[in-house]
């Protein structure tokens, strides 16, 4: 098998040729065929999460250790199962859950693997998807999609997940009775706008400083879409909202001290600010502001697996929009992992092994 290994922080990717892994226990050997390139693969890469103020949280620390196999937006066919794998389908497509916990702890047990302590996420702590094949823990982590594109399929398993877990913690009553803010346009916020399409949602007011991003998100449906380095952004994007209070509801696909902030800044008394984002920084919030605008300031991290089967079952129905999706070979992850840092990216980048 091949991969493109992260073997020293902050360096180029490494090609690694070996044998090719048989699977053991309960694994599940799955031949890759679509692997999305995610923002966060960028932190891992460079070896480290901003915490402001000057402070860095390692990803030593946090428990990655090298070489590592990046990628953890995984479709493939399966090849084959250990020996107590029980029976799989050689040859069947499947989009893989990567947010694998110890399955043996308190928040593993409430079906949070997402959250686990212990975690085993493919391409974090395990071999992910920049290779041609992955090893999976379980089956229960191959998700059939049918005659779906594994191309398309792919970023589901986080770009697709992770809007759609924010957009439940805002809940229906929210976002399907008054636009909520979106900030953020790249592949996580054109992905969270064609969700919103499929599960009924009013509209979503986007905020973004690349051009190119607000264009790509008008044409997936945003109500409008604001540059935040405007002076008077805040206005007109409060304006937009119902009398003028504010958003009931904001979700920050970007993460960034500003765009806290930002989202702070337009939400409407009562209403709720879901950090998604990794790009690190800081907030401060005056404390007697938080009951005075009863304000909820919550984190969203990725979703556990029944999200994930409840995503794909509304993705089979046929209603969700594509996301923009350039396919490049594996050859090419270092290079689009520069495009992506560099902001060049609209849309999804998948790799084909």
């Amino acid at each position: 098998m091949r991969s493109y290994d992260v073997t020293v922080f902050d360096g180029p990717l490494a090609l690694n040729e070996r044998p090719t892994p048989q699977p053991t226990g309960e694994e599940v050997l799955v031949k890759i065929t679509a692997a999305g390139v995610c923002h966060s693969d960028i932190h891992i890469c460079e070896g480290f999460y901003d915490l402001g103020s000057g402070k860095k949280l390692n990803m030593g620390e946090r428990g990655v250790k090298l070489p590592l196999t990046m990628g953890h937006e995984i479709a493939g066919e399966i090849v084959s199962g250990g020996p107590d794998a029980g029976p799989v389908k050689a040859g069947e497509k499947v989009v893989v859950f990567p947010w694998i916990g110890c399955g043996k702890c308190a928040v593993c047990a409430r079906g949070d693997e997402n959250l686990c302590l212990q975690s085993r996420f493919l391409g974090i702590f395990r071999g992910g998807g920049y290779a041609t094949h992955v090893l999976v823990p379980h089956k229960r982590y191959c998700l059939p999609i049918g005659d779906m594109d594994t191309s398309v399929a792919a970023p589901y398993a986080c770009s697709g997940l992770t809007t759609y877990g924010a957009l439940k913690k805002i809940g229906a009553k929210t976002y399907q009775k008054e636009p909520i803010v979106v900030i953020g346009a790249g592949g996580l916020g054109l992905m969270c706008l064609t969700l919103m399409k499929a599960m009924g949602a009013h509209g979503a007011i986007v905020v973004d400083v690349n051009p190119a991003s607000r264009d790509a998100a008008m044409k997936a449906g945003a109500l409008a879409a604001v540059d935040p380095k405007a002076p008077d952004a805040v206005a007109t994007i409060r304006k937009m909202t119902p009398d003028g209070a504010g958003a009931a509801a904001v979700i920050d696909l970007v993460g960034a001290g500003a765009t806290v902030q930002l989202g702070l800044d337009v939400m409407a008394r009562g209403g709720r600010v879901v950090v998604v984002g990794l790009m690190g920084g800081e907030v401060t919030v005056p404390t007697p502001t938080i009951p005075q605008r009863a304000m909820t300031l919550q984190g969203s991290y990725v979703g556990n697996l029944e999200e994930l089967k409840e995503l794909m079952a509304i993705v089979a129905k046929g209603d969700v929009p594509r996301v923009p999706l350039i396919e490049r070979p594996l050859d090419e992850a270092d290079a689009s992992l520069n495009d992506l840092r560099a902001g060049k990216v609209v849309g999804r980048i998948v790799l084909k092994p």
